[in-house]
């Protein structure tokens, strides 16, 4: 399972969301206070796990309902994916990533939620 990583910057705190081999799959907002922090971790813990997947990179794509996924491209032209939860906020956005993953079922948090070994993260294949 992956783990929370709490970080204390100048604006406040923030969390990373860090798969078993290390790398940082998804970060938060910045909190002001710890309790709001935890919050956060405690909302993507609960959403993620059944967040289903909208690709907004795909034409014609269906809208989904919330807790969801949103896999976009941004204004670089990398892919990224963002946590929304029940209430539609954002609750952790990825970095960005110049091919998009082969498989959206193969969103690095959803296996990073599941009780068992976290192999999407270690495997992950990108397609241009």
């Amino acid at each position: 399972m992956g783990k929370f990583l709490v970080k204390e910057s100048k604006a406040g705190l923030r969390f990373n969301l860090v798969a078993n081999n290390g790398e940082v799959i998804a970060a938060s907002q910045v909190y002001k206070s710890a309790s709001g922090c935890k919050n956060g971790i405690a909302s993507v813990a609960k959403n993620a796990p059944v967040a289903v997947i909208e690709d907004q990179t795909v034409e014609g794509f269906k809208v989904e309902k919330h807790p969801k996924f949103e896999v976009y491209a941004d204004k670089a032209g990398e892919f990224r994916f963002r946590l929304k939860a029940t209430n539609g906020q954002i609750i952790a956005v990825s970095e960005g990533y110049k091919a998009r993953l082969q498989s959206h079922e193969e969103l690095p948090e959803r296996h990073c939620f599941r009780e068992k070994e976290c192999s999407g993260c270690k495997n992950r294949k990108r397609i241009s």
